[in-house]
């Protein structure tokens, strides 16, 4: 394993373990430094000990890159890889094996920690055959969402990284706010060329009942949403934060109507919709995404945890629109009209 691979893969074991984003963040930074010097430098300075004379290299990924310099498995990989093959969460094993991609991941282009290759190479990694490239909305400022100009040049990067990838896909999506009135947070024109859109509420999460479950309808009802995303807003770890308020029945009446997929997030602080509301969209008749949200590569192997509330709540794996190709994924969404 070269030096930059493996200080990337335990990056990624550390993300998929929930470890800190300070220690995540120490291995993706010495793998930019050492990609960023020419093999002989980069072999050079780890025979010569002088590797934390670089701005970015610690003792300990220092210590990585000297042994996968030398041929040998580093320690620190070793260790980590020692319990990477169990899944993150018991359950879910039949509903995970018959997922093909997942709809919602984020890249550094908006508030996600890595390249969109990267999290290509991530998802490939895991057993994808696509991904969904969903990056934040203008609205989303503090997430760095992407302006109209930004999310065409996107377009024209995921176009080239395809070229390179095939058959692997990166799908072209957005994760797109909805606003107070319902509205989508982007021009119709750009979210009709792409490939998927999640549509998300991500302010004033509080509002009255009755004003959210008019602005949620209005979302499901538009004819680009694909996928409404982590519906309650819910978030249960650290100091957590309640479930919007809004009128479910009638919530999941619309997407069964016009065929919007009820998101299954799978971020543990999410795992959003509870499973009381999965077993009521599921009687209702919706469609459903599990996805990872991912925002870095080792998250995109937390599907574990959507897929084993999906199988509690008596989900089939026909009832979930990634586990299909991307073919059949694309095939359904032209059906709909998206």
């Amino acid at each position: 394993m070269e030096p930059v691979e493996a200080l990337r893969h335990i990056a990624f074991l550390l993300e998929r373990a929930h470890e800190p984003t300070y220690r995540v963040r120490a291995f993706r930074t010495a793998a930019g430094v050492a990609a960023g010097l020419s093999p002989q430098e980069l072999k050079h300075r780890a025979g010569a000990g002088t590797l934390t004379e670089l701005r970015g290299v610690g003792a300990v990924t220092a210590t990585v890159i000297e042994e996968a310099a030398r041929g040998e498995l580093p320690a620190y990989l070793a260790k980590l890889q020692a319990g990477a093959d169990d899944p993150v969460t018991a359950g879910g094993e039949s509903m995970r094996a018959a997922l093909c991609g997942d709809c919602h991941t984020h890249s550094d282009w908006s508030d996600g920690g890595s390249p969109i290759l990267e999290m290509a190479e991530a998802a490939r990694y895991v057993g994808h055959e696509y991904v969904v490239l969903t990056d934040h909305s203008p609205r989303l400022t503090v997430a760095r969402g992407l302006t109209a100009d930004r999310l065409r040049e996107q377009l024209d990067v995921v176009a080239g990284l395809n070229a390179e990838l095939a058959p692997f896909r990166i799908l072209t999506g957005i994760e797109v706010d909805i606003l107070e009135d319902g509205t989508l947070d982007q021009a119709d024109d750009l979210l009709g060329r792409l490939d998927l859109v999640v549509a998300s509420v991500h302010s004033k999460l509080r509002m009255d009942s009755e004003q959210m479950t008019r602005r949620m309808v209005q979302a499901v009802a538009n004819p680009h949403t694909d996928v409404l995303g982590h519906c309650t807003g819910r978030l249960v770890t650290g100091r957590g934060r309640p479930e919007s308020q809004f009128d479910h029945e009638m919530v999941f009446e619309a997407c069964r109507r016009f065929d919007v997929a009820v998101e299954i997030n799978s971020r543990p602080e999410r795992l959003d919709p509870p499973r009381r509301l999965l077993r009521l969209a599921a009687e209702t008749g919706c469609r459903f995404s599990i996805d990872t949200d991912a925002h870095a590569p080792g998250q995109l192997d937390w599907l574990p945890y959507g897929c084993a509330r999906a199988e509690e709540c008596g989900i089939e794996p026909a009832q979930v629109i990634n586990t299909g190709s991307a073919e059949d994924l694309l095939a359904w969404i032209a059906a709909r009209g998206g």
